[in-house]
């Protein structure tokens, strides 16, 4: 089991785009990957979860993962929100 929280850097918030980017990245590791924000935990593997968290500028959140590859899926999508998702 591996966990990090960081903050959603990108002014607009996680919107459709980073969803997918996101969902794509956790979706690349064989372990159960989550996100908890706002007292919800959610798949972090669903598009429709995570868009139903409203995830906006500032918001912190923490990225979790129990499997195999968990220690490297926390580390890469940690490295994702950081980067802002590639939109400033």
């Amino acid at each position: 089991m591996a966990a990090q929280k960081t903050t959603i850097k990108n002014k607009t918030g996680i919107h459709a785009r980073p969803a997918s980017v996101f969902v794509q990245t956790a979706s690349k590791f064989k372990s159960k990957v989550q996100i908890t924000a706002k007292g919800k935990k959610v798949d972090a593997k669903s598009i429709l979860m995570i868009m139903s968290m409203g995830l906006s500028n500032g918001t912190e959140i923490e990225i979790s993962a129990d499997g195999p590859d968990a220690d490297e899926a926390v580390a890469k999508l940690v490295e994702l929100v950081d980067s802002k998702f590639g939109e400033e």
